[in-house]
């Protein structure tokens, strides 16, 4: 008798416990925070590299001394070739670059820019534009324009380029012990404090 009322109240307590893990239909569903991005787009963001060409270089040609230029952009980098009268010294058309390269970095499509004058360069780039518009764009005009860029670009070694990440004055710092360190900034503090008292 024992036994049958012990198995009674097993089979009670495992009924009851699982009458509270039934689905509560009855319930909201869980709510997730979520968090949308307002996206603006601006008209110059979403224009084909045909007009930003078309634009770069109406907007060389119109320096003072350039006679035609040609542009042809691949992202956000452009090369512009321009067209110079052929009996110009060097110094003349490294102004002319210059001004154009000043039109161009002042330009929001133009400020990645690279603006050469060399005859066959120009011609070369003219026929990639050509090319380009027709349609027939490839590996061929990207490995053309990276030898065009690599040899008007100079070869700059990795510690001559700008790094904003750096500060050398800050790194001059950690060369001296704590203690000569501190006597330095106190130094410096009396100095300007002096300086400033006249």
């Amino acid at each position: 008798m024992k036994i049958l009322i012990y198995m009674l109240m097993i089979c009670f307590a495992i009924t009851g416990c699982s009458i509270g893990k039934q689905d509560n239909t009855k319930e909201k569903p869980e709510q997730k925070n979520m968090s949308m991005q307002n996206v603006n787009y601006k008209a110059n963001e979403n224009k084909p590299n045909e007009k930003v060409a078309d634009h770069l270089a109406s907007l060389a040609a119109s320096i003072p001394g350039v006679r035609d230029a040609t542009a042809v952009v691949i992202g956000k980098y452009a090369v512009v070739g321009i067209d110079v009268k052929a009996k110009l010294d060097r110094s003349r058309v490294d102004s002319i670059k210059y001004s154009v390269a000043e039109s161009l970095k002042h330009d929001p499509n133009g400020a990645n820019a690279v603006v050469v004058a060399d005859v066959d360069t120009y011609e070369r780039l003219k026929k990639m534009g050509n090319q380009i518009k027709h349609g027939k764009a490839g590996e061929g005009i990207l490995d053309e324009l990276a030898a065009i860029v690599g040899r008007v670009m100079p070869q700059v070694p990795n510690d001559m380029i700008e790094n904003k990440e750096t500060n050398p004055i800050k790194d001059n710092d950690k060369q001296l012990p704590k203690n000569e360190e501190n006597e330095l900034k106190k130094e410096q503090e009396d100095q300007s404090n002096n300086h400033l008292q006249r």
